[in-house]
């Protein structure tokens, strides 16, 4: 019998999933402190939680028996997936379970916010009947402008045709002829934030999202422009967002998600024209009740049959064949964040080509593992081994796989081009010993790179001084360097430093690199 413990509040219905599996006991505990959790975590085998629950890295070294653990949600800042993954426990949620209803949910604001029906309400509930104040705005031949067409952005640009709402998206990571088969208009973000008349915003929060609407963004926007969020907090930047309402030049927000919630943010929220909900995007009966039902299946599937749905750290191979795959699941995984980072523009195609002994194992988990890691920079926690191709195949993303059994210079070696609409990108690796990835080749620079941690990739003239200027720039800033790998194609032609820093790079240091004497490009990487 292998017991399950529901820590956070699930639908009933997905109790008696549990209750009704054969060689499954469930235990439903909820609102236990995090030592009540570590007391009694060694007893069972999978855990079911929402977002309450933290599973740390303590709470895991004393699962001894623990197998699953899975979300009834998509978002997992709340369990810690590198320790899981070390102790073999399998890391599920349930994506795409909410995204009806986080869609509705932002048309409910726009609509909200154009109309001005929460003012209008109060006001009448307080007794007054101010009719001309609350005049609202049509929607319809109005611009809608989406930044990232996801699962909910596309969602919300169905919904908005259906409105008479002309669409058109900012998203460097999905081609022209997948939107125009949606019917919207991918443009520039500039584009977008300029002809718009509301805007919407429908990514992931990454280093490149993070306050990608600020005070500049907002002045490039038109006077009088609406914006909604409803997906992640910091990807507006609150002040900025104030200042813009307060001047007028936003004539109103609708905000689900803030930086910090609770939000303690009493200015913005005291503004008439600023909309709210306490993050209720996901918050419908239906769809807490759909991924918990979903939960609960896929953690009855894996403790009874072995199945794998919705995994976030494990591909779906067998027990036997995953100490000797899993090497290549990581490096190949490294070589897809890697290019994800490098390359620009919506991605069309992905060529993979495999040599050497690899050849002697199945293939088809390592090249999902080079897709999760391709799109993880993109949609973060939405992508798992289970929903990678899939992903890929609905953006459009032609997956090439080629062989060559025999390689010249390693045992083994996986290289990745990627084709988008501006440019290609090419990347091979390699096994070092019996498990350490290396990248061994970045287009045409040959080189010994261990992926991991925070990375700067940066192109410069070959000419005298550029190592130093960098080196000084940094350390100006406070970054210390833990690696460097410098290689050039010829003697005063172009060159190619990769090095690892202790820290993240802030936005005004990549730019004083940028602006560095013969420094061509810098990227900065998270591994």
């Amino acid at each position: 019998m292998k017991k399950v413990l529901v820590s956070d509040n699930l639908a009933k219905d997905a109790i008696a999933i549990f209750k009704n599996a054969p060689g499954i006991e469930v235990d439903v505990m909820t609102n236990l402190t995090p030592d009540e959790l570590k007391g009694i975590i060694k007893e069972y085998s999978g855990l079911a939680i929402r977002s309450a629950t933290k599973v740390t890295q303590d709470l895991i070294e004393r699962a001894d028996n623990l197998k699953v653990v899975a979300r009834a949600g998509v978002g997992l800042d709340n369990v810690d997936i590198e320790a899981a993954s070390k102790r073999g426990v399998v890391i599920m949620n349930t994506p795409g379970g909410s995204t009806i209803t986080t869609g509705e949910h932002t048309i409910a604001m726009m609509m909200s916010l154009a109309k001005m029906i929460p003012d209008a309400t109060a006001t009448m509930k307080a007794g007054k009947w101010e009719k001309k104040k609350y005049m609202g705005t049509e929607v319809c031949n109005k611009t809608l402008g989406i930044v990232g067409i996801g699962r909910v952005g596309s969602i919300v640009a169905n919904r908005a045709q259906g409105l008479g709402m002309n669409v058109i998206a900012y998203d460097p990571f999905i081609s022209p002829e997948v939107a125009e088969k949606m019917g919207i208009t991918i443009s520039t973000l500039d584009e977008v934030l300029g002809k718009a008349d509301f805007i919407t915003t429908h990514t992931p929060l990454t280093k490149e999202t993070r306050g990608i609407i600020d005070a500049a963004a907002i002045e490039k926007m038109k006077d009088g422009v609406f914006l909604i969020n409803c997906a992640r907090g910091g990807i507006i930047v609150e002040e900025d967002l104030y200042e813009g309402l307060v001047s007028g030049k936003i004539a109103g927000a609708a905000l689900d998600v803030f930086e910090e919630e609770p939000t303690k943010n009493k200015k913005l929220l005291a503004l008439d024209n600023v909309i709210c909900t306490p993050h209720l995007g996901a918050s419908t009966d239906e769809a807490q009740k759909n991924v918990a039902i979903a939960v609960a299946h896929q953690i009855v599937d894996y403790l009874t049959t072995g199945e794998i749905k919705n995994a976030v750290n494990f591909p779906s191979i067998s027990a036997d064949m995953a100490a000797k795959i899993n090497p290549y699941l990581t490096l190949a995984e490294k070589l897809g964040q890697f290019e994800a980072q490098i390359v620009s523009g919506g991605i069309k195609e992905v060529a993979i080509e495999y040599g050497g002994e690899i050849l002697e194992y199945n293939l088809a988990p390592v090249t999902i593992s080079l897709l999760k890691g391709l799109l993880t920079p993109i949609l973060k926690e939405n992508v798992n081994y289970i929903n990678a191709p899939i992903i890929a195949k609905e953006r459009g993303i032609k997956i090439v796989e080629s062989k060559h059994s025999e390689i010249t210079d390693y045992k083994s070696m996986i290289s990745v081009t990627v084709k988008t609409a501006k440019e290609e990108g090419y990347a091979a690796g390699t096994i070092f010993g019996r498990q350490d990835p290396r990248i061994v080749r970045v287009n045409k620079f040959v080189l010994d790179v261990i992926p991991e941690g925070n990375m700067l990739v940066l192109y410069n003239h070959d000419k005298p001084g550029v190592i130093g200027n960098v080196g000084l720039t940094l350390g100006n800033n406070d970054i210390n360097i833990a690696r460097l790998h410098l290689c050039r194609e010829l003697v005063d032609g172009k060159a190619l430093v990769v090095l690892s820093t202790d820290s993240l790079i802030s936005r005004e240091v990549l730019k004083a690199l940028k602006d560095l004497p013969h420094v061509i490009s810098v990227t900065q990487i998270e591994m």
